[in-house]
């Protein structure tokens, strides 16, 4: 999976539906100008490994992004039974399930394609986006929030693991952290809306597209701008052309 210039190709959208009729409906709307579609617990659940072969007939690639967090084993096995579907380009799990963990799915990866192929590439989740300071301090994380994600994230380097998931405030860190090979995938991008107030969602930890790619990253994942918009199309063809100007 070679990580090309054009905004497209970074742009993942998340697929939070709760069937396959309206997912499928969706993403047939926008498939032809989008790099991935993001499919995640929600829609997994209730409709099983088949939806990600429907959704990758329509010639996007597919982001699983289930967070796999469990004992090594247990891990390792569904990741490997992840590499079997379709058109499956990022699949991740938790780095906060600690270093054999994340080495187990590591080696499950390697163990279905060489290293050095297309194959799909292993993502590590740091610290969700939807968690500030404070809600770190609540579950007994201690730390600003990019100190303990760039240690998290450099825990997955050094697993094996090809990149992270992070917010964007992170992004600049984690680069001089991990390298320039090291994959950044950033979730809780909002398109800059001028003068309008900030709407209120659960996403904590939020920046611009333009944002996005000047620290740095591989990937932008945006959902309810994009699915939840009037005209999806154009929401969609608006945050692409947003990251090409950056």
């Amino acid at each position: 999976m070679n990580l090309e210039p054009q905004p497209r190709s970074r742009l993942i959208v998340a697929l939070d539906f709760d069937s396959a009729v309206p997912a499928l409906r969706f993403a047939e709307k926008i498939a032809d100008v989008v790099g991935m579609f993001k499919v995640g617990s929600q829609l997994f659940t209730a409709e099983g490994p088949g939806i990600v072969g429907k959704i990758a007939a329509l010639g996007t690639g597919i982001f699983l992004d289930l967070k796999y967090h469990d004992i090594p084993n247990t891990v390792a096995g569904a990741v490997m039974a992840a590499t079997g579907l379709p058109g499956l380009q990022l699949v991740n799990v938790h780095a906060l399930g600690g270093l054999e963990m994340m080495e187990a799915a590591a080696q499950a990866i390697s163990a279905t394609q060489p290293l050095d192929s297309d194959r799909p590439r292993l993502l590590a989740v740091t610290i969700l986006t939807s968690m500030d300071h404070k809600a770190m301090r609540e579950t007994g994380i201690a730390g600003p929030p990019q100190e303990r994600v760039v240690k998290l994230a450099r825990l997955a380097r050094k697993a094996g693991v090809d990149g992270v998931v992070a917010s964007v405030n992170e992004a600049r860190a984690i680069r001089k952290a991990c390298g320039d090979k090291f994959l950044i995938i950033t979730p809780g991008v909002r398109p800059k809306e001028p003068g309008a107030r900030k709407k209120k969602d659960d996403q904590a930890r939020t920046a611009t597209p333009a944002e996005a790619m000047k620290a740095g990253a591989d990937y932008i994942v945006v959902g309810r701008p994009i699915t939840a918009a009037e005209n999806p199309r154009a929401a969609a063809q608006a945050i692409l052309d947003e990251m090409g100007e950056a």
